[in-house]
């Protein structure tokens, strides 16, 4: 009898640990809050667990949350301006990753893109994570962290203003639309002009020999939080324990390109799944332990 209570007792330990662990499994919610058409494109990095996905549509409004497989390291980016031509083969005029497909099926996105990078369960138990001009931009992105169990800082980043239009004409990517001719893009100083003290590489490639420039500085006076050239870490790497994150294409922006008067970049609606994560945490751990009570009384 003793060693079948143990045997009981041990399994439904067994069973607390996988509920409290699984509960904190990581949920990428990607958001659409632009007036057209993103398709995001997701790749996993050098011998990190790919997502399920790794491309998708998303209608002006509409979103999805995806399971981030444990420890993950990649990023995420929205194309803009896709097609299918009459054979099938799929591609986007921003952000494409030559695939031919929806799915990135492990290709990256093609510069100039606005990049949302992550690491998660890296240094320390923290997830590192980062809005990326450094290879171009094409749309506004936001990373909002949610449900932190503690630890980094777990501020908001990312790059809420639209700089296509303001983008200096030998950076501008410009694309014909509706007869007309609009910039949907803005390169790099290093893919517009392959200098290597653009592209931090050659003699300029240490952070002592590469320094800002005047078209970084233009990405980086918009977007104060986001990484504007190669060695911009100081003010654009963020840090947080055991969290949700959301990636907005198109938030909200505000008066401010850095935040809002609350000191917190603005939500792009209401948004209550950190909450939701951690109540079903809490639910978790509650029902492991009234089964493990209910287990041990009826066997003893």
């Amino acid at each position: 009898m003793a060693s079948s209570t143990q045997f009981v007792i041990t399994l439904v330990a067994l069973i607390l640990y996988q509920l409290v662990i699984g509960s904190y499994s990581t949920t990428f919610t990607i958001v659409n809050n632009c007036g057209y058409t993103v398709w995001p494109g997701i790749l996993s990095g050098a011998g990190t667990e790919p997502f399920s996905t790794t491309g998708f549509v998303l209608q002006p409004g509409e979103s999805n949350a995806l399971a981030v497989p444990p420890s993950w390291s990649g990023r995420v980016w929205g194309r803009t301006l896709c097609s299918q031509d009459p054979t099938g083969k799929f591609s986007c005029i921003t952000g494409d990753c030559d695939s031919s497909t929806i799915e990135c099926a492990g290709r990256n996105a093609i510069p100039p893109a606005t990049l949302a990078e992550f690491t998660l369960n890296g240094s320390g138990g923290l997830d590192f994570f980062d809005v990326s001009l450094v290879d171009g931009y094409n749309l506004p992105i936001l990373i909002e962290p949610h449900g932190e169990t503690g630890g980094g800082n777990c501020t908001a980043t990312g790059c809420s203003v639209d700089l296509n239009a303001a983008c200096p004409m030998e950076l501008k990517v410009i694309s014909s639309n509706n007869g007309g001719e609009e910039s949907v893009a803005c390169k790099s100083a290093c893919e517009a002009f392959g200098d290597p003290q653009y592209c931090c590489s050659g003699a300029y490639g240490s952070p002592d020999t590469c320094k800002p420039s005047s078209y970084s500085q233009f990405f980086k006076s918009a977007c104060p939080r986001a990484y504007s050239y190669a060695y911009d870490d100081g003010t654009s790497t963020f840090t947080c324990a055991s969290a949700d994150y959301t990636i907005t294409f198109c938030p909200t922006p505000s008066a401010s390109s850095i935040k809002s008067g609350n000191g917190k970049y603005p939500l792009p609606a209401t948004d209550v799944s950190g909450v939701r994560h951690v109540d079903q945490r809490v639910n978790n751990v509650v029902i492991a332990f009234v089964l493990m009570a209910l287990v041990v009384e009826r066997l003893w």
